[in-house]
């Protein structure tokens, strides 16, 4: 079947599973960031619907927003790899003609500066909070 004229998937617990897949993480590893069993996790990717709630939990502990789970497509992840390698004479050759970034790369790199910072900061202050004990 052409994956142009296939219908989205609105199950959720299957687009659940396959971003679990993609990111390489197993039922087990799922359940133990989300504090519940791996059978849960089971159920939860056999079921079409999910509340909100719980949906919300499963993004965090995936890396992901709730938006990105309802809006995968299979088809379109398998698009961007299409379209981003070209094949020249048996050397794949990485083209970023198609793919467009949904964030701009030097605000990531300034967000982790400031939170490694952050992270520094705390480490000073508990440090002479242990000195001062002294």
């Amino acid at each position: 079947m052409d994956t142009s004229t296939r219908p989205p998937v609105k199950h959720l617990g299957k687009k659940i599973g396959r971003i679990r897949e993609m990111l390489g993480m197993k039922q087990e590893t799922l359940a133990e960031k989300m504090g519940i069993s791996q059978q849960s996790i089971s159920k939860m990717e056999q079921n079409e619907s999910i509340d909100e709630a719980t949906l919300e939990r499963v993004a965090k502990a995936l890396g992901v927003n709730s938006e990105a789970i309802k809006n995968f497509s299979e088809e379109a992840v398998f698009n961007i790899f299409q379209n981003t390698f070209t094949d020249f004479k048996d050397n794949s050759v990485a083209s970023a003609m198609n793919y467009h970034c949904t964030f701009n790369p030097f605000d990531k790199m300034v967000e982790l500066y400031e939170r490694l910072l952050q992270t520094e900061r705390e480490k000073i202050a508990l440090l002479e909070k242990l000195l001062e004990k002294k």
